[in-house]
């Protein structure tokens, strides 16, 4: 008798499951999150996708250990909830993770699916997860170890500090987390926009900590309100330095102190803490030009470009001086900002700049480059072109070239070693400095990176500081 039941998909042939977003012509006129985020039906069906294998790569591609087959089967089974809270044995930050973490070059890198179609959607569903627990307000505080008795300073409440906090707290020692802004979340909070890293998202996160017992000291600037050596005589056992590189980096070009020309870091800082996003409610003074330059090609640019969109610019145009194949942005983040009318001029650098009788910036003198041999970074070098000066009018530039360490905490700090670029230096992983007791990760040690890598440091600095205390308390 022929068997006429209808047989299961291979989950190899489901195909990726698309993210619903804003439509481009009205996102840009709003600073709401541009991702929608997946349904339930779409996130059990991508879910489904999952092979389960046997020694899953994904794991290994991500650097705060997540579980990812186990959530991942878990909202393929319709259990949400309990996916969340898988993801939150090892990461604290899930519904910040789901959204900027650069998945595709980590743990969807490394899935098997990915070698011959799409890689399952990981960080897509990580979010699912996250926004589905909190929505049904089931956040459940896990268990913490015994009080050790052992106190942990933590210097900046950025993505290092708050993973190094989460650990730590859960392992029974005291935590106090000293940020030098009025906010939790460092680049969370003051550095990604409002459409791609929700405050209310970052809000939640913080909360969920703070409920785990960390405390929050905010405007408290350590080097300035505190030294180190303070903490240490205050009792605290151990320190970890998660301050950021958050110095602003400019190109020393002739003309470069023109009125409206501002650093990405300020840019971005303005429209986030002053609320400029949410202008007209909030009328801040924060610069609009109508034909607006960012310099750069990272994710900060894109960041800068849009926002300088949605704050009313009529031409917004991206500099960088090689091919769009070497801008280390995340593909989805160009991708949105060519959708909502972003113009790339690539193999293209700033050599002056041009400014009115008042002293601000008119015009931008640029170069034509060529790409040349490969660079330490492996990307091919930059090459000036003879004789191909042009000018773009600009009312407005924001210069998105890096950021460098801050000295704050360097200077007041005595037998804190630094490289000679000024960030901290510490032995190996576990993020140990030149001071007994003193710990340091994120961006301050390894410069401008992702979030999830110096939440990475973050958790293995946690690590490190638990031994040393226990080692201390024996």
């Amino acid at each position: 008798m022929e068997d006429n039941r209808e047989k299961p998909a291979r989950k190899e042939k489901i195909p990726r499951q698309a993210m619903p977003e804003q439509e481009p012509g009205v996102r840009v006129r709003n600073f709401l999150e541009v991702p929608l985020g997946y349904g339930a039906e779409q996130a059990v069906l991508e879910a489904k996708r999952c092979i389960q294998c046997k020694k899953p790569s994904c794991i290994t591609g991500c650097p705060v250990d997540v579980d990812i087959p186990g959530f991942v089967k878990m909202i393929a089974e319709g259990d949400f909830i309990g996916a969340a809270r898988r993801i939150k044995e090892t990461n604290s930050l899930p519904a910040v993770c789901g959204r900027v973490c650069p998945q595709e070059s980590q743990c969807e890198r490394s899935c098997i699916l990915g070698k011959k179609g799409d890689p399952v959607a990981i960080g897509r569903l990580e979010r699912f997860a996250a926004d589905c627990e909190r929505a049904a307000g089931k956040v459940e505080i896990p268990e913490c170890a015994p009080p050790t008795g052992k106190r942990v300073a933590i210097a900046g409440a950025g993505p290092a500090g708050l993973t190094a906090a989460g650990d730590l707290v859960r392992l029974g020692h005291e935590v106090t987390i000293f940020e030098g802004l009025h906010k939790a979340g460092g680049v969370l909070v003051y550095g990604i926009p409002e459409f791609r890293l929700p405050k209310a998202i970052v809000e939640a996160e913080v909360a969920y900590l703070e409920s785990m017992g960390v405390k929050i000291v905010a405007n408290a600037v350590i080097g300035r309100l505190k030294t180190v050596d303070d903490l240490f005589a205050e009792g605290f056992d151990a320190v970890f330095l998660g301050v950021g590189a958050g110095a602003p980096v400019f190109m020393n070009l002739p003309e470069e102190n023109l009125g409206g020309i501002y650093s990405a870091n300020e840019y971005l800082t303005r429209s986030n803490l002053m609320k400029a996003y949410l202008f007209p409610e909030y009328d801040t003074p924060i610069a609009r030009g109508k034909n607006v330059a960012v310099i750069g090609g990272g994710n900060v640019a894109m960041d800068s470009v849009r926002t300088a969109l949605r704050l009313g610019a009529e031409n917004a145009t991206v500099i960088y001086r090689r091919s769009r194949s070497e801008m280390p942005a995340r593909a989805e983040e160009i991708h949105h900002a060519e959708e909502e009318g972003v113009q790339f001029k690539l193999l293209t650098a700033p050599v002056e700049y041009l400014g009115d009788e008042d002293g601000w910036v008119t015009g931008m003198r640029c170069i034509r480059m060529e790409l040349g041999e490969p660079d330490e970074s492996g990307r091919r070098s930059p090459v000036p072109v003879k004789d191909s000066d042009f000018i773009i009018p600009v009312d407005m530039v924001v210069v998105a070239v890096g950021t460098t360490a801050n000295p704050v905490v360097p200077a007041t700090t005595p037998g804190l070693a630094t490289n000679r670029r000024g960030y901290i230096t510490v032995s190996g992983e576990t993020g140990e400095t030149s001071r007994p007791g003193v710990y340091a990760g994120g961006d301050i040690v390894t410069g401008s990176a992702t979030v999830i890598l110096a939440m990475g440091a973050g958790k293995q600095s946690a690590r490190a500081i638990h031994e040393f205390l226990m080692k201390k308390g024996a």
